[in-house]
């Protein structure tokens, strides 16, 4: 019996059933580093090369974004029926995995946004400087401007026939049905991306190996199963104004503002939750 007792003690119940878990368990003793927040204005950037690095990183990784997905959609556009093409799980998974490539190159360089949206949701979290998040926005923009403009250059008359993978809301769906999907789907991704890149999860879950752009491009490719139907899903504001001013007819330019505005509102709503629900330290109790 005394050999039964000692291996559940080494087993299951190892450690004592009062001992904290989840957030309380991270008050005590800290296991990792917590970044500063960053400042709100650092002029300091503007000296350093490694700040104009992390732009053109996102240039070029927004730039290949589009131009891959977009030209996926206009494969499928171009198809005479779904089977013969790689149908909307093909256009999720071009979404889907060139997030993850992508960010897996670019995280160490300017932490792989590739997204005004998660720009945006970091900015607000303190992660990044208003400076920082300014430029990382208009690179995001420029990329995706000129992404969809080698497409529509490689095949110009497809490209207007079939849209030129512009984003609207589909017939059906009302504005305010497009506008949920947005902020929903932006939801989504913003908080995995937490999520993923959290200090503290890292530390508490080190047991557990996960590459961090895994998880975000798989919630990427998850909502576009869910919302190419609805929206062609945006939740990336620079995809849908890249492809816009491309393709540039007037029902692109209709709901435009729905592609901004839902990802914004759902970027900001993850950032909250993660930041005071998620990664609030509670109140510690006098013993």
């Amino acid at each position: 019996m005394e050999g039964k007792e000692e291996d559940v003690n080494v087993g299951a119940n190892k450690f004592p059933e009062k001992q904290p878990i989840g957030t309380a368990a991270q008050t005590e003793s800290k296991d990792y580093k917590e970044p500063p927040p960053a400042p709100l204005f650092e002029p300091g950037e503007l000296k350093s090369w490694s700040f104009y690095r992390a732009g053109i990183a996102e240039f070029i990784a927004t730039f290949l974004f589009l131009y891959v997905t977009v030209l996926t959609v206009m494969g499928v556009k171009r198809a005479p029926n779904m089977c013969a093409s790689v149908g909307i799980q093909g256009i999720a998974w071009a979404f889907g995995g060139m997030i993850f490539a992508l960010v897996y190159c670019t995280a160490g360089i300017s932490g792989g946004h590739i997204n005004p949206a998660v720009t945006f949701g970091l900015f607000l979290a303190r992660k990044l400087s208003l400076t920082r998040a300014l430029y990382y926005i208009v690179m995001q923009c420029l990329g995706a401007i000129c992404g969809a403009g080698v497409v529509k250059g490689f095949q110009s008359g497809p490209y207007q026939a079939n849209g030129g993978g512009a984003n609207v809301v589909a017939h059906g769906y009302t504005k305010g049905s497009g506008l949920g999907a947005e902020i929903v789907g932006t939801f989504v991704l913003v908080y995995t991306v937490f999520s993923a890149t959290d200090a503290k999860r890292s530390a508490r879950d080190s047991h557990v190996p996960i590459l961090a752009p895994l998880p975000i491009g798989f919630a990427v490719f998850l909502v576009h199963l869910a919302t190419i139907p609805i929206t062609g899903t945006g939740i990336n504001p620079a995809r849908s104004l890249g492809a816009a001013i491309i393709y540039n007819k007037d029902h692109a330019w209709d709901d435009h503002w729905i592609f901004w505005v839902g990802p914004f509102i759902g970027a900001a709503l993850a950032a909250l939750y993660h930041q005071i629900v998620i990664r609030a330290i509670p109140f510690k109790s006098k013993t």
